[in-house]
């Protein structure tokens, strides 16, 4: 036993003044897995490393450390984020090939050609292989992203193959041998071709230069449909016309079978159908106009209408929790109100491990994080099990328990009991927490949100030690000598370090367990005065008990308090920030400033910045389509479908009652590249009659109508299959990628049909203008021209 020192000739051990535990430095934080205490070890990977090679290598020293720990201790690895990545993309490769057939399926059933089906079918694999030389020479990652691009890609990279090769076969089909079809024919849609890649790829160079997370969680997949665009718009100009030139036989009708006779009688109905009504429509241009007035109007309306929304919610199979007692709950108590939590969520079937933490945080506070059998193997989802789990932890006495879905991409913010966040900031502190209370009540009544909380903890016990100075002085005690007795106290402050061979152990002083929890202890502490006398704290002090804050929060160098707030189900963060900015107003003094942050601040962001890459595309494609010809009239005749894409594709999430996210904004974004082909298709055809032909602006666009008629409904048909998978929203993060689908599925199934109809009047109607303005221009002309009338003659 160690020595201290000797008082009248007898030894004074350390024992005797104390107790000597072998115990863990701090007691204030435990950790449980399945109800067994537990250690647990957090591995983040480094920015930019590879999450799934990062859990492999992971794996690897976890096989080879459990040969060096003793039999009793068990080392599992319970959560690892490359699992839900890896079924994520065995999803996509799913959508993937699902997608591939149905397009080959389309083609097939259009051309009932084995041969001419097969062409276009290869600039798929020539199309990804050439993306993945891209996307390997920018050192991209194959992500659920990357692979969503590749997915959607598919219905639209054939658009190209398909308007060559139905051109060609429609060449081959008047009786022109299979080479000269294929000159022919390529030479005739070459620069359609050509108009159709370029504007389509236009259409997400705004995205590159996008800042904010918009930015950067689409930069990849703008540069990786990009690429996938051009590279198909090539593979059709060079590959297509050449295999169409090797493969395409010429056959006549009698040699087709009865399936294909049949089919085409069809065909020739539906088309003899849509060229009669076609000229209906023609014949009543004003109201076909004003039907698209209504319909832009109708745009608008949507755009208003429809809830606003960010990142959609997944089903990661993973609960995040953080429970909170009464502020002053002993480290005791605090554990036992986290075991009967912990108990009731470990009884659900759903749950398949379940940790428990404590500590580290505020002291009355604990973290929870449950993993749920995969999503097959369960009822209900996330959100639905949050909603199961809520009535039933509520009844237990003394603990609120918050838990959360995790977002798929936290963004900033604080660590809070709620998943969206809103800041108070003021440098008046009582106004400060006044007023927060009255707020966090407010928002508590609005209909849309739970969980109403705040980071405030303004009523934590404390106790309070007024040093009488003049007292002090007068025994030679010092305020700093105070200050010390009580860190030595109460404070585990470390007094020296015992090395052995292996390892280290730091000595730390406090007092015993039963004097901690006893505020009457405080009087019973003696302090040493520079005369060396023992002087007892309650002869030179006031010990009081009150009530203060646990901790000051600061944003900004300001104090702060961050109410926290979850969505009830169906209601949408747009609809959400609304009404808490109102509140807000009505609420709070001009003295104290707001602020969203986390994932409401990033929501707010991408508003503006959405609209405004919706601008810029529509402008970057105006640009290009007026380089490519020459004309600022024909560029609006093609860009009139905007609206009408836009229209189905708002009123198609309502009808579904999916918010407009950042996903479904930038469907409408490449709805403004895939709709536009249609015109382009029409307007080539027309433009290149009343110049070949001389044909009236009505002539040639009905004719260009009829002979592109089976093409349009081909790459329609074709980009609709191939986005329809992602609509229907199946698998492992198929929740993100399912706004995006049934925005494309909407607008281009709506804007289909109407736009077969109305870009032959737009056509003919701008058509008009510029005739006028052509017809302007030259009398200006000829009046600058004319000569000065000469002066008559003098008297």
């Amino acid at each position: 036993p160690l020595v201290l020192a000797f008082r009248n000739g007898a030894p004074v051990r350390l024992q005797d003044l104390g107790q000597v535990l072998d115990d863990v430095q701090d007691n204030k934080s435990a950790a449980w897995y399945n109800g067994s205490r537990s250690i647990i070890l957090a591995i983040q990977r480094q920015p930019g490393a590879n999450t799934v090679d990062v859990a492999a290598r992971v794996r690897t020293v976890m096989a080879s450390l459990r040969d060096l720990l003793p039999a009793s201790v068990n080392l599992q690895l319970r959560f690892d984020r490359s699992d839900s990545i890896l079924a994520g993309l065995a999803d996509v490769r799913f959508t993937l090939f699902l997608t591939l057939a149905l397009v080959v399926l389309v083609i097939f059933l259009f051309l009932r050609n084995l041969s001419a089906t097969v062409i276009p079918s290869l600039a798929l694999p020539f199309s990804i292989v050439g993306t993945f030389a891209v996307m390997y020479a920018l050192d991209y990652s194959l992500d659920n992203l990357s692979m969503m691009a590749l997915t959607l890609c598919v219905g639209f990279v054939v658009d190209d193959a398909i308007v060559m090769l139905e051109n060609i076969v429609r060449h081959m089909e008047k009786g022109t041998p299979p080479l000269q079809a294929a000159f022919d024919g390529s030479r005739e849609v070459g620069f359609t071709i050509l108009s159709m890649t370029l504007s389509l790829a236009a259409v997400f160079i705004p995205v590159l230069f996008m800042g904010g997370i918009v930015g950067r969680l689409f930069h990849e997949f703008a540069v990786t449909i990009g690429a996938a665009i051009l590279v198909s718009g090539v593979v059709s100009l060079t590959l297509t016309p050449m295999l169409c030139s090797r493969f395409l036989k010429a056959s006549h009708e009698a040699q087709h079978g009865r399936f294909y006779q049949a089919s085409e009688r069809v065909y020739e109905r539906v088309l003899h159908a849509y060229e009669d009504s076609l000229g209906w429509v023609m014949e009543r241009r004003p109201a076909a106009l004003v039907l698209s007035a209504a319909i832009l109007l109708g745009t608008v309306v949507l755009f208003v209408v429809v809830p606003k929304g960010f990142l959609p919610s997944e089903d990661s199979s993973q609960i995040f929790g953080t429970t909170e007692t009464v502020q002053g709950t002993s480290f005791d108590d605090l554990v036992q109100h986290q075991q009967q939590v912990m108990a009731i969520l470990q009884q659900d079937p759903s749950v398949d491990g379940a940790m428990s933490f404590l500590g580290g945080g505020q002291i009355n506070q604990g973290r929870l994080f449950l993993q749920l059998k995969p999503r097959s193997q369960r009822s209900k989802s996330v959100d639905e099990l949050i909603r199961y789990y809520n009535p039933r932890l509520a009844g237990i006495p003394g603990i609120q328990v918050f838990l959360q879905n995790p977002p798929p991409i936290r963004i900033g913010g604080r660590l809070s009991k709620s998943q969206y966040q809103f800041t108070l900031q003021s440098p008046d502190i009582q106004a400060l927490y006044q007023n927060a209370q009255q707020l966090q009540a407010k928002m508590a009544a609005l209909p849309g949100l739970v969980n109403v909380t705040t980071d405030m903890q303004i009523s934590s016990p404390q106790a309070t030690v007024a040093i009488n100075r003049d007292r002090a002085a007068a025994l030679g005690v010092t305020a700093e000598q105070v200050e010390n007795a009580l860190y030595d106290a109460y404070g585990s402050g470390q007094i020296s370090t015992i090395y052995t061979p292996t390892n280290q152990y730091w000595v730390v002083m406090e007092l015993l367990p039963q004097y901690q929890q006893d505020l009457s202890a405080l009087s019973l502490l003696y302090i040493r005065s520079k005369t060396g006398t023992l002087v007892p704290l309650a002869s030179l002090a006031t010990i009081t008990s009150t009530v203060g804050p646990l901790t000051v929060n600061h944003a900004g160098q300001l104090p702060s308090v961050t109410v926290s707030f979850d969505l009830k189900p169906g209601v949408s963060i747009g609809t959400a920030v609304t009404d808490v900015q109102r509140v807000a107003r009505q609420t709070l003094p001009s003295s104290i400033t707001t602020s969203f942050s986390g994932t409401a601040q990033a929501f707010q962001s991408s508003q503006s910045g959405l609209l405004l890459l919706l601008v810029l595309a529509v402008f970057v494609i105006y640009m290009v389509l007026g380089i490519l010809y020459e004309s600022f009239i024909h560029p609006l005749t093609i860009l009139s479908a905007l609206p009408f894409a836009g229209f189905g594709a708002l009123l198609t999430l309502l009808i579904f009652r999916v918010d407009l996210s950042v996903y479904a904004f930038v469907g409408i974004i490449m709805l403004v590249g895939l709709v536009k082909k249609n015109g382009i298709m029409m307007i080539d055809f027309a433009l290149e009659a009343q110049r070949a032909e001389g044909k009236s602006a009505h002539d040639a666009i009905l004719q260009a109508c009829s002979i592109r008629f089976r093409p349009i409904m081909m790459t329609t048909m074709a980009a609709l299959m191939g986005t329809l998978p992602i609509a229907l929203g199946v698998g492992q993060g198929s929740e993100s990628r399912r706004p995006l689908g049934i925005a494309v599925v909407g607008g281009l199934a709506f804007s289909q049909f109407i736009t077969l109809y109305v870009t032959p009047v737009i056509y003919t109607y701008l058509d008009e203008v510029q005739h006028w303005l052509g017809r302007r221009a030259v009398r200006r002309v000829v009046a600058g021209e004319r000569p000065a009338p000469e002066a008559a003659p003098a008297d």
